[in-house]
């Protein structure tokens, strides 16, 4: 997309339905929640447009904006890319595998300078957030959401305070200094993403300043699935599978609530996708639950899992409280969908890496070497049939690519608090940085 470009844009028409009682209701600014409720439940966007009109590649992420929940529209977006995979594809015998790439592959045409499909969330609810919000959005992550929301932030003179463990810092690398509007700060070594979260949560409940919400936030799930808008409009049918890895399971979730939308526009078939979805050895609290078919997270000792997460290589996967209990969440989208969720070890995903690059011609994040190695596997063990339609959502790829081609600047925290912190001593410290 030219970063330049001005775009005609009419704020999109929706409502929000609560999962758990159908109710629908008007969005108010931020809803997280549905109100008056009790249960936990996600809340859905339902639009105007039954069925979406893609528009030109030019509107970049916003090409799909009328199934995003958005009212206005951010400079320097890319839209996921989908292509019929040709070399990984014959060397797993598979007739219909298409690869739904985010990251940064100038041949292919696309630019994320994130080289990560959270890129996608990232301008999407920042389309959300309407200027008289006035507030400093809090994003906490274990690295690439946190440097999507950062690029996006800065190219939009976007104020946000992003929380990352120490341990993860290296993940924060940009192609120019960031503006000062965009403000770090880490829960110390040893931390863990679930740490983050717990400190960007109580510098959310400060004056002044907002949670981006995380799997509750329509916008983020909306982003998300443009990965399977880009599938099935570029297939011209909804797939037989989807391979993603996940650590939240929010993008897992995304596709399947998109999946429904495509099914009642009308035009792409009727199938309801396979959801495999896929977790790194050692650290898997989702497949442990889903194994014993356990709606509720199986209870994980805080140092077993940090220990585990420091041993896994796809620490973006690391997420110790996923919404996977929740109504609208990652059970029931497993449910629905006849889905599975597969692990590979930390050898398996590297050599799924490097067979990727050597099919395909570019490199791949861990996460989703992840992917491809459940991928390869179910190939293998004659899990998936040969005809079927099959996405691979590659979620992040092209870094050693962009990082060969640009001089990096890193981001460096402003504070370094301890894994428990006090809130009095992070308040005190917050003000001084806002």
């Amino acid at each position: 997309m030219n970063e330049n470009m001005s775009i005609n844009f009419t704020p999109t028409n929706y409502k929000l339905q609560s999962v758990k009682t159908g109710k629908v209701f008007n969005d108010k600014g931020w809803m997280l929640d549905a109100p008056g409720e009790t249960d936990p439940t996600l809340i859905r966007a339902i639009y105007e447009k039954t069925q979406i009109d893609v528009k030109p590649d030019s509107w970049g992420l916003y090409k799909f904006a009328d199934w995003l929940p958005i009212g206005r529209t951010l400079k320097g977006s890319s839209a996921p890319m989908t292509y019929k995979s040709k070399g990984l594809a014959k060397e797993l015998g598979l007739e219909n595998l298409w690869i739904t790439f985010s990251g940064y592959w100038p041949e292919k045409g696309i630019k994320m300078k994130t080289c990560s499909f959270k890129e996608t969330e990232s301008y999407s609810v920042c389309g959300r957030m309407t200027p008289e919000m006035d507030k400093i959005l809090v994003v906490a992550s274990a690295g690439n959401t946190s440097r999507a929301f950062a690029q996006v932030c800065s190219d939009n003179n976007i104020p946000l305070l992003i929380c990352v463990p120490e341990d993860n810092l290296s993940a924060l690398w940009f192609d120019a200094p960031l503006n000062d509007c965009v403000k770090l700060v880490s829960s110390k070594t040893g931390s863990d993403y679930f740490d983050a979260i717990h400190l960007s949560n109580i510098i959310a409940g400060f004056d002044g300043f907002v949670a981006e919400g995380g799997a509750k936030n329509v916008a983020r799930r909306d982003g998300m699935a443009t990965t399977m808008l880009s599938a099935t409009t570029t297939i011209g049918q909804i797939p037989d599978y989807y391979f993603q890895a996940v650590g939240s399971g929010t993008g897992a979730v995304a596709a399947w609530e998109a999946n429904l939308r495509l099914i009642e526009d009308g035009r792409f078939g009727s199938t309801k996708m396979k959801l495999r979805v896929a977790q790194n050895l050692p650290f898997t609290p989702i497949y442990d639950a889903w194994e014993i078919d356990s709606r509720s997270m199986l209870v994980l000792d805080n140092d077993v899992a940090r220990k585990q997460v420091e041993e896994m290589d796809a620490k973006v996967l690391s997420n110790r409280k996923p919404p996977y209990p929740i109504a609208g969440g990652l059970y029931d989208a497993l449910k629905d969908s006849d889905g599975e969720v597969l692990r590979a070890t930390n050898q398996k995903a590297r050599e799924a890496g490097i067979l990727f690059q050597e099919t395909e011609g570019i490199d791949i994040h861990p996460a989703a070497a992840v992917a491809t190695a459940t991928l390869i596997e179910a190939a293998k063990n004659g899990d998936i049939e040969k005809d079927a339609i099959i996405m691979l959502n590659i979620t992040g790829g092209g870094e050693e690519k962009f990082k060969a081609e640009n001089k990096l600047f890193y981001l460096k925290p402003e504070i370094i608090f301890d894994i428990e912190p006090d809130e009095d001593e992070v308040r005190r410290q917050i003000d001084k940085l806002f």
